[in-house]
């Protein structure tokens, strides 16, 4: 393509939404409508920071400078379903749960299981989004996506180095995700779809406003009792509920007495609250453990 493209018009201090609610804003925000217009953004402002649907996402207050796109024009959130062969193609700013929910309705399974998870579809292939149910890497036929030249490429999944939470697709730009569904009965994928959304409903605060999982299940580097042997992935929410985090509190924020995973925030809480809540639960589990928790939400700030 011609990297002489122009620019989409560009919002100087535009809000950031998230699901915490809370942070700054971004000094530039554009919505390109059309791939040419994504392209031209990611040639000018190589750094660019993409806005999903803002659920894994927490801006700090002092917002950001980066260029901020969010692909939320219409051809970036098309849906194709085939329902004969179960190939579904997806723009990259499709809404996940929206999604799940179509292809259920047309008999394809495979994808129900990311039912709950918060997401764009490009934000869930670019960080292999999944849980208990399974993972969105299961299912990716091939992603296009915009590289840093400001190129579109196609990417095959046998080129996608998928893993927990990673894909490996770093300064890529997801455009659309093509997914490989498997045909079946519409009635017995919603039964599924409606036993996953059950589960999910005992064990997670999906009523309360959070932003998903704050931390990455992380791997042991040696054996702990009662939570798992050295080598193993155990459940971030379980080692910080075993070290008594739950009910940990900062100021308006809370760690969930549901899932201990979770962080709780009430309307008055900032972005500072979290990051100090993120803080303590971190220190809290090491100083019991010796693990430092990665976390899974992405900070946004100045750099």
């Amino acid at each position: 393509m011609s990297k002489t493209q122009a620019l989409p018009e560009i919002e100087l201090n535009a809000p950031i939404p998230t699901w915490f609610n809370v942070g700054g804003g971004a000094d530039r925000l554009a919505r390109p409508s059309s791939i040419e217009e994504l392209c031209a953004c990611k040639v000018a402002e190589p750094d660019m920071r993409v806005l999903g649907d803002g659920a894994n996402l927490l801006v700090a207050d002092e917002g950001v400078g980066e260029l901020v796109v969010k692909l939320d024009q219409p051809v970036f959130r098309a849906v194709e379903i085939n329902e004969s062969t179960g190939v579904v193609r997806a723009g990259g700013g499709a809404d996940l749960s929206k999604l799940i929910h179509a292809c259920v309705r047309a008999g394809l399974t495979g994808i129900e299981g990311l039912i709950g998870v918060p997401a764009t579809l490009g934000g869930a292939a670019f960080m292999n989004a999944g849980g208990a149910h399974g993972q969105i890497a299961d299912v990716v036929s091939s992603i296009h996506a915009v590289n840093a030249e400001g190129e579109i490429v196609d990417i095959p999944r046998d080129q996608i180095s998928y893993a927990y939470r990673t894909s490996g697709l770093f300064d890529l730009v997801i455009s659309e995700v093509v997914l490989q569904l498997t045909p079946g009965d519409p009635e017995a994928a919603r039964l599924r779809l409606k036993d996953i959304m059950a589960q999910k409903k005992l064990t997670q605060p999906l009523a309360a406003k959070t932003c998903g999982c704050v931390f990455r299940n992380p791997v042991l580097r040696h054996d702990i009792e009662g939570v798992g042997a050295a080598h193993d992935r155990v459940s971030a929410g379980k080692m910080i509920d075993l070290a008594g985090g739950k009910g940990l509190t900062t100021g308006p924020c809370a760690v969930s007495n549901t899932h201990a995973n979770f962080i709780e925030t009430a309307d008055t809480a900032n972005a500072s609250d979290i990051l100090r809540l993120i803080q303590k639960v971190q220190d809290l589990v090491y100083d019991r453990y010796e693990i430092l928790l990665e976390t899974e939400v992405v900070v946004w700030g100045r750099t």
